[in-house]
């Protein structure tokens, strides 16, 4: 049995979210049949089948060059938008890149897609890990841990000019001067400002989500390696005077407490675990090698160029890049039943959302609201109720998966 963390937070359900596919290839790098799309049409319908599933969020990836077979991009916060537009509850969650953005131009369009979608708009701060897509636009590659040093002044600036008027900072990539903008973010109730994603698995990376992040998001882990990271992110979030766990009464505010933990998985959910397993032996074996080969070489530097040889993709196989954010290593592969179970494992060590991806985005987003998350709330509930305390699904989406075109 996996012993319980004290980062854990067994009243609160826990939350999902889904790679959005607007980048061509689906989310494995394979030729395996996808019944996916990248285009607008099927995304918008797949956006409100996931927020009637119980999704409560969806990331909207950032790519501007071809990579690991995917040959067409739409960009992710225009993309993002549209989505948030089409939809009623789902929040949104694009991607960025610190250098190829300002971040009080980001914070200012962040803030208009906050008031269309009525405060259902959040960033994911991406560092970069693609280096020809800098490089080919003429703008500057930094080295992996200085990556580092911009993401968290650019994340710094974001909060800044969200939550304060007249902001200034100084610093070393962002000098902003009595700034306001206005309007402000929606004013939501239990959210401090829009939500600030960030992800890397290097030492670096957990250090600055320790310090800046209001979620920190890893590539696919087992357990014992998300543990890891989650205590690299708990430590530096201490060290810098952040709390390590919201209030008993919930009265401190997101900007202020430790992050919260999110975690990449690929979901594989059949009748048996057989079937399961097949599956995903099938999208290794029709892998697209060229393509998976040449993601790999370009990621290496990731983890390869830090000081101490951790970081993303750092200790991932070829079958593990089939993948390419190593979504087969958290193992949500097998039953729905089994699936559930995975996840509540997870949750006992401080995970408190699961960024997901399919094959058929559409059918299987679906019957994961409809076959997965009923048992997952169950032994949730069931948890919580061993541990003295009960799950709150006050605030909690049900999942209605009878969606219009």
């Amino acid at each position: 049995m996996t012993e319980i963390s004290n980062v854990a937070r067994l009243s609160e359900p826990l939350k999902f979210a889904y790679w959005v596919p607007n980048v061509s290839g689906g989310l494995v790098v394979s030729t395996i049949e996808q019944r996916t799309s990248w285009d607008f049409d099927y995304n918008k319908k797949l956006a409100r089948i996931a927020e009637n599933s119980g999704f409560e969020y969806a990331l909207t990836q950032t790519r501007y060059a071809a990579s690991y077979g995917a040959d067409k991009q739409h960009e992710a916060t225009s993309f993002s938008l549209a989505l948030l537009a089409a939809t009623e509850r789902l929040k949104v969650i694009s991607a960025v890149h610190p250098g190829m953005w300002h971040p009080g131009v980001l914070a200012k369009f962040i803030i208009t897609a906050d008031h269309i979608s009525n405060g259902r708009a959040a960033v994911n701060i991406v560092s970069g890990w693609l280096k020809a897509e800098f490089e080919n636009f003429g703008l500057e590659w930094l080295e992996h841990d200085e990556r580092y040093v911009r993401t968290e002044e650019f994340i710094k600036v974001l909060r800044g000019l969200w939550t304060e008027q007249e902001y200034s900072q100084s610093g070393k990539y962002y000098n902003i001067t009595d700034f306001t903008l206005s309007p402000a973010p929606v004013d939501v109730p239990g959210r401090a400002h829009p939500e600030i994603f960030f992800g890397g698995n290097s030492t670096a990376a957990q250090a600055t989500a320790g310090r800046v992040a209001d979620w920190y998001f890893s590539n696919g882990k087992d357990l014992e390696g998300f543990k890891d990271n989650i205590a690299g992110v708990v430590a530096s979030a201490g060290q810098s005077g952040r709390e390590t766990r919201r209030g008993t009464d919930g009265a401190l505010p997101a900007a202020l407490s430790s992050p919260r933990f999110g975690l990449n998985g690929f979901v594989i959910a059949r009748d048996s675990e057989k079937e399961a397993r097949d599956t995903l032996r099938e999208i290794v074996e029709k892998a697209h090698r060229p393509a998976v080969e040449g993601f790999r070489a370009a990621v290496q530097e990731a983890g390869a160029s830090t000081k101490d040889g951790k970081g993303m993709w750092a200790d991932s196989s070829f079958e593990d890049l089939v993948q390419y954010n190593d979504g087969f290593k958290t193992q949500l592969i097998g039953t729905p039943e089994q699936i559930a179970e995975r996840i509540v494992e997870y949750k006992k060590i401080g995970v408190n959302l699961f960024l997901t991806g399919y094959l058929h985005f559409q059918e299987e987003v679906a019957s994961f609201g409809q076959d997965v998350l009923p048992i997952v709330r169950e032994l949730e509930a069931d948890l919580a109720r061993k541990n003295g305390t009960e799950l709150d699904l006050s605030q909690t989406p049900t999942a209605n998966v009878e969606v219009a075109a």
